[in-house]
């Protein structure tokens, strides 16, 4: 249980660091090129918020799983994307700002699209009973741990672009270091989980 509440408390730090340093990488323009040119944003959200929760019921529904397996398939396609996918793209040279658009955008759908997804897949699966309300608060939280912290950023580099441009790097690292370290330490504070379901 210890463990559980260490990582609970040193996950949205360590997504605080990354995502203020993805802020410190992009500049406004980048986000007004997302806006001028909203094509492959909308594809993607499309795809997202629609498309993969419709192939993942599909799937489901003739893989013939428990429903609680099931059911959290279709938890899983229709949360939105983590911000950790924000890092990776960053790292990939990828579009940042298209990246991190995406998933602000998600997550507001999310507050709608996951309850009523999740909750029609319940009453699906399980039957009559089984609607349970999702916190909405947990999504909130979501946006003050990306948010904030990447709109500071920007704001910094917008500011004092000769100190984000010499901060950029270190905090990149640090940003790659601290999300290893997620990775590590959910893996160690699940092992027990994964020692029973894992292969």
């Amino acid at each position: 249980m210890q463990s559980s509440a260490t990582f609970n408390i040193f996950l949205p730090v360590a997504l605080v660091i990354i995502m203020l340093g993805l802020g410190l990488s992009l500049k406004l323009q980048d986000f007004l090129q997302v806006v001028l040119r909203p094509k492959a944003l909308l594809v993607a959200l499309i795809v997202q918020i629609l498309v993969l929760p419709v192939l993942c019921f599909g799937i489901v529904s003739v893989s013939a799983l428990p429903p609680a397996m099931a059911v959290g398939m279709m938890l899983l396609a229709a949360s939105p994307g983590a911000p950790s996918a924000v890092l990776f793209t960053h790292l990939a040279k990828g579009d940042t700002a298209l990246s991190l658009t995406l998933t602000a955008i998600s997550s507001m759908v999310a507050l709608v699209s996951v309850p009523l997804i999740t909750n029609f897949s319940l009453l699906h699966f399980y039957g009559a009973g089984h609607v349970i309300p999702l916190p909405i608060e947990k999504f909130l939280q979501f946006f003050a741990v990306v948010l904030v912290p990447v709109s500071i950023g920007v704001a910094v580099r917008h500011r004092y672009t000769a100190l984000a441009e010499r901060l950029e790097g270190p905090v990149k690292l640090l940003a790659t270091l601290f999300l290893a370290a997620v990775v590590i330490f959910a893996v160690v504070d699940q092992r027990q989980v994964i020692v029973t379901w894992g292969p």
